[in-house]
């Protein structure tokens, strides 16, 4: 199949306090909601100590996922919650580099 629609996978699985959202395929644009509604849901859990966004399986990001990050990272800051960037790797993990996210949040 052509990579063009190629929708992304969100996945949540909680853990105890903690929660790992794992994300698959292209994040850009046209998957602003899928990755607002997973994040609506966690941000509001008041078990949750940590969100760990799991980027093993994302080939691309753009820089409206950049601003989904930075989002997410202001609602989780004001309810008291870590975020943590795993799996980030190749084209991500330049991406992120050049937008000095490693001094925003814990790449693990």
């Amino acid at each position: 199949s052509s990579g063009a629609t190629q929708e992304m996978q969100v996945t949540v699985t909680k853990n105890g306090n903690r929660a790992v959202l794992k994300l698959a395929g292209r994040f850009d644009f046209n998957t602003h909601l899928e990755f607002r509604t997973a994040v609506d849901s966690l941000w509001v859990d008041p078990d949750l100590a940590a969100v760990t966004i799991d980027f093993s399986e994302v080939e691309y990001l753009d820089s409206s996922a950049l601003g989904m990050l930075l989002m997410l990272r202001d609602k989780m800051g004001s309810a008291k919650k870590e975020v943590i960037l795993s799996g980030v790797h190749g084209n991500v993990k330049q991406v992120l580099d050049i937008a000095n996210f490693g001094k925003l949040f814990r790449i693990a």
